[in-house]
């Protein structure tokens, strides 16, 4: 007979639980490990951290926030410089949110001080109990997940996938940032020149799919010289928060060092903070930096590279 999850013992158990871990991770404390932030508004920060551009209706079904709610957290960011706000190519009457320099480092001061606290209370556990903890978590989330939705999955392309990224990235890039015509040429350049004559044994595509539909893609192909390049990482807006473009980066990157690369370079550009975040978190170091107006705005090219 099946037991009845919903029975009183069952519920008591896990909001004991939950009272437990919340006390244990001081959320209950008006500021978050000892910031100006709640935990509330400490993680409209991370989303903020993890999008290039994000409208408050977005952040709000992400968390299920109330709007006003979320609004007033929105204006008191404002006020504080933490973020700057600029019409909606798309629809005048929402703002795209992105972090200013200011809230940048707000974030990485309170993502520093979350590691900091979540590491001294890790510390005091024998190394067995920290690894039962962290595969009890993973249990948590992965049970409760796929009630809701099933995870992003990478696979190779199909026929009209390489379509798509191109139509994609032009797209998003002139309603985001204002890219010309010459942007999508490029890509399209790059996309064809994979399509007809890559190596599969040393050259890759992905594409990460979303809820049936394409949500992400990125391609590796042979530089020369013992180097790798990545080619068109691009996360769509309807799918961030998936952890999609760590997960891209992060297959690549084991491909590349099964495939005998000694390094990995990319050349992105330096208003694409969250992409510049993935390659930070993946170990790419910064290596030179150039200004330039090749798809029309002012623009700052940046080269990264990665050390296998």
């Amino acid at each position: 007979m099946q037991q009845d999850l919903t029975n009183d013992e069952t519920v008591e158990a896990v909001r004991a639980f939950n009272r437990f871990y919340t006390a244990r991770l001081g959320v209950l404390e008006q500021h978050l490990y000892a910031s100006p932030y709640s935990l509330t508004e400490a993680r409209v920060l991370y989303e903020l951290s993890q999008r290039e551009h994000v409208t408050a209706t977005e952040i709000a079904a992400e968390l299920g926030l109330d709007a006003g709610y979320l609004s007033r957290i929105v204006q008191s960011f404002d006020k504080a410089g933490l973020i700057k706000r600029t019409p909606s190519p798309a629809d005048r009457r929402q703002h795209l949110l992105s972090l200013t320099a200011k809230g940048r480092a707000s974030y990485a001061k309170l993502e520093r001080s979350s590691q900091q606290d979540v590491g001294r209370m890790l510390a005091a556990l024998a190394p067995d109990d920290r690894a039962e903890i962290v595969a009890a978590m993973a249990t948590i989330q992965r049970t409760m997940s796929s009630t809701q939705h099933p995870p992003p999955i990478l696979r190779e392309p199909r026929p009209g996938d390489i379509g798509w990224i191109v139509q994609s990235h032009g797209a998003f890039y002139a309603a985001e940032y204002g890219f010309n015509a010459a942007f999508e040429a490029l890509v399209a350049q790059i996309a064809g020149d994979f399509l007809a004559k890559h190596d599969p044994s040393r050259e890759r595509c992905w594409i990460a799919e979303y809820k049936g539909v394409q949500a992400g893609s990125l391609f590796l192909v042979d530089a020369g010289g013992g180097m790798a390049k990545f080619r068109l990482l691009l996360v769509t807006p309807q799918a961030r928060g998936q952890r999609i473009g760590r997960r891209l980066v992060d297959e690549a990157i084991a491909f590349a060092r099964r495939s005998g690369y000694r390094g990995i370079t990319l050349w992105t550009q330096s208003i694409l903070v969250a992409a510049r975040g993935i390659y930070q978190q993946a170990g790419f170091k910064l290596v030179g930096t150039e200004p330039h107006r090749m798809f029309g705005p002012e623009l700052t090219g940046e080269t990264w590279e990665l050390t296998l």
